[in-house]
């Protein structure tokens, strides 16, 4: 195995790795902070959230894309920690961590049902590829949007990425990381003076259930995670050719690292739905077959950032906005094209999938769910009754 691994290995998948664990880390990690805050961690529990994090994501990651030879990116449910930062009041961490169990036990049992996988398939490739463009399409907007905070920045990259497209388009995405780095060293943007080198340190805490706790955080918490992530990570795996990968598995792969690593902080696993969508690309390899490098990268980085804890934080913290922003956009721009193709290439479900793609990009939210499954519902309800019609 070790040597096949050595012979599919590329620089591309490797940088789209790296990419991908900086913009989770960069983007979200301000939002896991604050929901463990919300949720009573003092600052030696934060920085076990992180271990606990990075740990749970490298390692579940490592094993199911050597196992499947396939990107299969974990990731921690940012919409999850969003839901705790702003739901949670006053709590205890032991309670916290009582219903982070009963969520890992939830998706643990939806894994191994089946019943996810069961629901997934009844979404038609139009409707989840028009709900992955809608997620994708911040991102998009979010690159030109950063050439505000610097404009030179963003264009230079913007003209390195379409030189390299057509030049070296393997490389594209590399090249737009050494030169956006390059010039945020030139113009001192990397803010080095916060940096510091500390190992992190698992703290245990012993759980405690409470039925409010969870009826009130912990089933919101599993719907959102199941919604919002789960089933648009779904989507970028069906949009980038991997279709007939079984999905109950990982499923109950991340319900099980949640039951593991609930009790040092890690609040809730799911599939990857933005970081994914580097890694499933053609920018990470034109070949589906040996993009799972990416995953093998994604994974010994998120390690690497649970192992060295707040010192990793601290590093990707350094990076300006834009610089990340710049990157995102531009690593998702292939997918963006992809997933509109696909949405709009059949005519019968094409206005289903147009109100799909408008609701997913909409950012609005109903009893605490977010877009992507309100997208899903209207361009489902669209779909039959035209067809009924």
């Amino acid at each position: 195995m070790f040597q096949k691994i050595i012979q599919d290995s590329s620089l591309s998948a490797f940088i789209a790795g790296f990419i991908a664990v900086l913009v989770g880390f960069a983007s979200a990690m301000a939002i896991v902070f604050q929901g463990a805050i919300a949720s009573g961690a003092n600052s030696q529990q934060l920085e076990s959230w992180v271990w606990a994090l990075g740990l749970g994501m490298g390692i579940s990651t490592l094993g199911l894309s050597l196992w499947y030879k396939r990107p299969l990116i974990i990731a921690w449910s940012t919409p999850g920690a969003a839901l705790l930062a702003t739901g949670v009041n006053d709590s205890d961490l032991a309670t916290a961590t009582g219903t982070f169990i009963m969520v890992g036990v939830l998706i643990t049992l939806v894994g191994v049902t089946g019943i996810f996988n069961k629901l997934v398939k009844l979404i038609p490739l139009s409707i989840a590829s028009a709900m992955l463009a809608g997620i994708l399409v911040q991102f998009g907007l979010g690159l030109f949007g950063a050439m505000n905070e610097q404009p030179s920045l963003i264009i230079t990259m913007i003209v390195v990425y379409l030189l390299a497209k057509r030049f070296l388009p393997r490389y594209a995405i590399p090249l737009v990381l050494l030169t956006g780095l390059g010039i945020c060293m030139l113009n001192q943007t990397i803010q080095t003076q916060s940096l510091a080198f500390e190992f992190a340190t698992p703290v245990w805490v012993s759980p405690s259930f409470s039925l409010a706790s969870i009826l009130g955080i912990g089933l919101p918490l599993f719907i959102v995670t199941m919604t919002s992530q789960n089933l648009p990570g779904v989507a970028i795996l069906k949009s980038s050719g991997y279709e007939q990968q079984p999905i109950s598995p990982i499923i109950s792969t991340t319900g099980i690292t949640t039951l593991l690593f609930a009790p040092f902080g890690g609040f809730t696993f799911s599939l990857a739905a933005i970081t994914a969508a580097i890694c499933t690309n053609e920018e990470a390899h034109p070949s589906p077959d040996k993009r799972y490098i990416a995953g093998v990268s994604v994974g010994l980085f998120n390690i690497l950032a649970g192992i060295l804890g707040t010192a990793v934080v601290s590093l990707f913290a350094a990076f300006p906005h834009a610089l990340i922003a710049g990157l995102a956009g531009l690593a998702l721009l292939t997918t963006i094209g992809a997933s509109l193709k696909t949405a709009l290439d059949y005519d019968r479900d094409r206005e289903a999938a147009i109100l799909t793609f408008l609701m997913s990009a909409s950012g609005i939210s109903f009893f605490g769910i977010a877009s992507a499954f309100w997208g899903i519902v209207v361009g489902m309800l669209a779909l039959y009754l035209s067809k009924r019609g």
